[in-house]
């Protein structure tokens, strides 16, 4: 088959949708979301948005065929999350947060597990999802050989799971209420048997409202509400779970197999940080462009006649196109090759790196182009650049597990460097 730049009608009709999406109910959730003080407040308001991407298809679009659902390529959901990224990042992150808290559900799940799912597929209500997976004090080096591994404990008594442990940075961890989502994939480490691996000992749990309700009210509980620089109508708490009890049945990775669940997970999130931050510097450009045409800092001419304004637009403009045809690469390769899981894998961290590093520097780039007046708050680029500088350093930083991560794969004997275009070589 040659290669083809083209979207398929598949691909540009979920272009147009979510162009549709961002430009209908995403388009004034700023206006909305910012009439509250406190964070967590922000995240509330926006409720009736996500109840409007549920009944859109946006939930029911992140859990594939297999399981019900109507979910399509990961190449589709790239171009997904670029549009909506590009109108509205925070309102779009809740949304896009319940698809990451279901791939544990979509990699892993087992007929007896459906019941989990079901809240999801219905088309109804604002059901959240969330992958609670990272710790206070961090996780980037839980599985390191002789580490203590993950502070929260599952221990098995009888025929239920004791649950407990401190979680933070998850987002829709905490529900619309804080008083718990839908579902929570918790990923914890069984205290029985012990074992000196923190491979052996990783598990996923499934966390529902439910669960939670029959347990004591301090089963479950938000320590504290974070506030961000970005993503400001967003819900990342620290959480703690304290003897919450759950059946036996909630076990979705037994002890030994979770981690490369984990992995998986984050490894699609990859190429979606990919995404995200074309929408960004996309948004950047646009708003620097328009200002370069219409502005002459009282000039003879507007301020794009200037080579040095020419210059840093062009800049950003052509790092947006590298950075998308990257993602989009990245997004095909992950489900359908060349090379084997490791070379498809390389090219989803390349796609975290590099797009999302791009990224700071191209919204640095279009303040420079408008100077001073990007500093106001009515401007876009204070909250461009805010929701920028977590792109490198959150689902999974750069430095400390991305970047790590192909150095592991460049260690390996067996590395094929270009395994992901080529194939393996003869």
């Amino acid at each position: 088959m040659p290669i083809d730049f083209h979207l398929s009608p598949a691909e540009e009709g979920i272009r147009k949708a979510a162009a549709g999406f961002a430009a209908g109910p995403l388009k004034d959730a700023k206006k909305t979301y910012m009439k509250y003080q406190e964070h967590s407040e922000r995240f509330q308001s926006t409720k009736p948005i996500y109840s409007q991407a549920v009944a859109g298809g946006l939930i029911k679009g992140q859990i594939p065929p297999h399981l019900g659902g109507a979910g399509g390529t990961l190449t589709e959901a790239a171009i997904l999350v670029e549009e909506m990224y590009a109108v509205e990042p925070a309102a779009s992150l809740t949304i896009f947060s319940t698809g990451l808290g279901l791939i544990p559900m979509n990699l892993a799940s087992k007929p007896e597990h459906k019941e989990f799912i079901g809240p999801f597929l219905s088309g109804q209500g604002e059901p959240l999802a969330s992958l609670v997976f990272s710790e206070p004090g961090g996780v980037a080096n839980f599985l390191e050989k002789g580490a203590p591994g993950l502070g929260t404990t599952a221990t098995l008594e009888g025929d239920e799971w004791v649950l407990n442990g401190d979680k933070i940075w998850a987002t829709n961890s905490a529900g619309w209420d804080f008083k718990g989502p839908d579902l929570s994939c918790v990923v914890c480490r069984t205290t029985n048997p012990a074992t000196d691996e923190a491979a052996d000992a990783v598990m996923i749990l499934l966390v529902t409202r439910a669960d939670i309700e029959r347990n004591t009210p301090d089963a479950f509980k938000v320590v504290r509400h974070i506030s961000t620089a970005g993503h400001t109508a967003c819900s990342g708490p620290h959480i703690r779970y304290t003897n919450l009890r759950l059946p036996s049945k909630n076990l979705l990775c037994p002890p030994g197999t979770a981690a490369p669940i984990v992995s998986a997970a984050f490894d699609m999130t990859a190429v979606l940080v990919g995404a995200m931050s074309v929408g960004v510097m996309r948004a950047a450009f646009d708003a620097a462009l328009a200002f370069a045409k219409g502005d002459n800092r009282r000039g003879a001419s507007e301020l794009l006649t200037r080579q040095a304004v020419a210059d840093l637009l062009s800049g950003i403009k052509m790092q947006a196109e590298a950075c998308r045809a990257l993602t989009w690469k990245a997004a095909h390769s992950l489900q359908n090759g060349p090379g084997d899981y490791n070379a498809r894998r390389e090219l989803a961290l390349a796609a975290k790196i590099y797009c999302s590093d791009a990224c700071t520097k191209a919204v640095t780039d279009a303040i420079n182009v408008v100077g001073i007046t990007a500093y106001d708050a009515d401007q876009p680029f204070a909250d461009l650049l805010n929701t920028a500088m977590v792109l490198p350093i959150f689902d999974g930083g750069n430095v400390g597990i991305r970047r790590r991560h192909m150095q592991e794969l460049m260690l390996s004997k067996d590395y094929d460097p270009w395994a992901s275009t080529y194939g393996p070589t003869e």
